[in-house]
């Protein structure tokens, strides 16, 4: 059974844009790395994007967070980095997938098209931005879609804005019986 490399969110607003914060633009190279790493050995790679429309202030969460941000297609919505150019250098070769959210997790729908084109899977590793928020989200919601896959969260490899939040968020993912790797 493959593997599955989850990149959450690691696009420019949260690293250097709208919601930027300093922790974030330092995970660029691991998260390249490790991308890299998981296609080397024919393993799956799924970045999901925070997507939202002009209209995001009069959402629910734009309502919550009033600041605009990840608007589809402009250059805060794109991936950052070295995780951009790797996007770009390896798109198709079937094994990179992409998952677009309008919140914090993939919607069922999205996770249900996503495990049919990618199959069952045994181990999940999940990376990214922001720890709090949209990785525990979709940490849930992939625990959901494959049960029986061991989810992994790297800790050096995720982050948020808030340290006391991004320790709680593992503390709540151990919990939920996924593993945490490389905590400080």
């Amino acid at each position: 059974m493959k593997k599955l490399l989850v990149i959450v969110d690691y696009q420019n607003d949260f690293v250097d844009g709208a919601l930027g914060f300093p922790k974030a633009a330092a995970l660029d190279d691991g998260i390249a790395h490790l991308a890299q790493a998981y296609l080397a050995m024919g393993d799956y790679v799924l970045f999901t994007f925070d997507t939202h429309g002009e209209d995001y202030l009069s959402t629910r969460e734009g309502r919550a967070l009033p600041v605009q941000h990840c608007i589809a297609q402009t250059p805060g919505w794109r991936l950052y980095g070295k995780t951009q150019m790797l996007c770009c250098e390896t798109c198709s070769n079937g094994q990179l997938f992409q998952a677009y959210k309008p919140g914090f997790g993939i919607p069922p729908a999205e996770l249900t098209r996503l495990a049919g084109q990618i199959g069952e899977i045994s181990d999940i590793m999940m990376v990214g931005v922001v720890t709090n928020m949209c990785v525990l989200s979709n940490a849930v919601m992939l625990q959901a879609q494959w049960p029986e896959a061991q989810i992994t969260i790297d800790a050096s490899l995720c982050a948020s804005f808030d340290d006391a939040l991004h320790e709680k968020a593992l503390d709540i993912m151990e919990a939920l019986q996924m593993r945490i790797v490389n905590r400080a």
